[in-house]
């Protein structure tokens, strides 16, 4: 554990170079299967299946990372976060441009006509399109031209973007009887979402009492 805690920057670097690698290995998958005719009789309903998993996925691997990296000390977690993010939305936008592709052939209207027409669409929609400001900002430039505060409020779409995820993830396994899944994540996340609103009122807790204790001092300071 110790030495977990201690990851030196080349080891940081080798773990995120491997991450990158598995994290295409569901990509992969996919090709292969294209090309050995495996996809099932449905391929077009396994690519966006897998595809969209894949997605929610890395971002529920995303939103663990905070709580993990408080739990261990693994404070070089951070670095890998923003790489599971990119991921994530490059997963959802394969997963959007075969619903695009292929299931509408680039007919923009029929698409929104989709879109407005099924819940677990326009739900998904969302979470896409709420993603993409978070994957144009994912650079280190773009954290400097933002700023450490408004680019960490920007990015706090994380905890509306999983759960909106998740809800699109319910329905379409729900309208197949497919439960155990949905089940599953809406625990994980909201497991996470508890963890996070109970850590923001621990640290709110703590300042206010850091500032009660700093005024107290002031004020004997003032009587001396």
């Amino acid at each position: 554990m110790r030495s977990l805690k201690n990851l030196s920057t080349r080891q940081v670097w080798h773990l995120r170079n491997l991450l990158f690698v598995l994290a295409l290995l569901p990509l992969v998958r996919l090709v292969a299967f294209g090309f050995l005719d495996k996809l099932g009789a449905n391929p077009i309903e396994f690519v966006t299946r897998s595809t969209g998993d894949w997605a929610l996925y890395f971002l529920c691997i995303t939103l663990v990372v905070t709580p993990l990296r408080r739990l261990t000390g693994w404070n070089w977690l951070v670095r890998l976060r923003r790489l599971s993010g990119l991921y994530a939305f490059f997963y959802v936008f394969l997963h959007f441009t075969i619903f695009f592709w292929l299931d509408h052939f680039f007919d923009v209207q029929e698409m929104w006509k989709d879109v407005v027409k099924r819940p677990f669409i326009t739900v998904g929609m969302l979470a896409f399109v709420l993603l993409i400001p978070l994957a144009a900002t994912s650079t280190n430039a773009m954290v400097r031209r933002l700023g450490g505060k408004r680019w960490q409020w920007l990015h706090r779409l994380t905890y509306v973007i999983v759960p909106l995820g998740v809800l699109h993830f319910w329905w379409v396994k729900a309208g197949k009887n497919l439960l155990a899944q949905p089940i599953l994540f809406t625990g994980i996340v909201g497991v996470l979402l508890l963890t996070r609103l109970l850590s923001q009122k621990n640290r709110q807790r703590a300042a206010q009492l850091f500032a009660r204790h700093a005024d107290g001092n002031l004020m004997k300071e003032g009587q001396q």
